[in-house]
């Protein structure tokens, strides 16, 4: 599935990377997000979250790593999570834009696969929850740099 947006924030484009660059920041914006831990500085991380999708909630585990960060321009992340019976990939493409002297367009596309059980038992329904999940993502990174 791949999900893709352009978001703007009121912030000037050093801040904004920063913040998304920063895993701590972007953690506690992320629904479900329950740990994570750097294994790597700035590079390599793993954390716990927990999604649900309709009455079905799953806890995964990620190893995330930034593949390629271009500041402030560009970041690459790759991330693998697995759950009983389950796995998801994920690849997301960051691209920052100026908008301005105190706005920032926020590019990014994500590449999702979830496999197992979690795939046959919630197909329907991953699309709509993942955007979901991203709005609610981008509505607290906006509450937070723009305050």
């Amino acid at each position: 599935m791949r999900l893709n947006d352009t978001v703007r924030i009121e912030a000037p484009i050093e801040t904004v990377w920063a913040f998304m660059t920063n895993a701590d920041e972007v953690a506690r914006c992320a629904p479900g997000v329950e740990s994570v831990e750097e294994i790597e500085k700035d590079k390599k991380y793993k954390a716990v979250a927990s999604v649900g999708f309709g009455n079905i909630k799953v806890k995964f585990t990620a190893d995330i790593e930034f593949a390629e960060l271009q500041e402030p321009n560009y970041g690459k992340l790759m991330a693998h999570g697995t759950a009983p019976g389950s796995a998801a990939d994920v690849m997301v493409e960051m691209k920052f834009a100026e908008a301005g002297p105190s706005a920032t367009d926020f590019i990014w596309v994500a590449d999702v696969t979830i496999m197992g059980t979690i795939a046959a038992l919630a197909n329907r329904m991953m699309g709509s929850v993942t955007r979901k999940l991203a709005g609610e993502f981008f509505n607290n990174v906006k509450k937070n740099i723009e305050k």
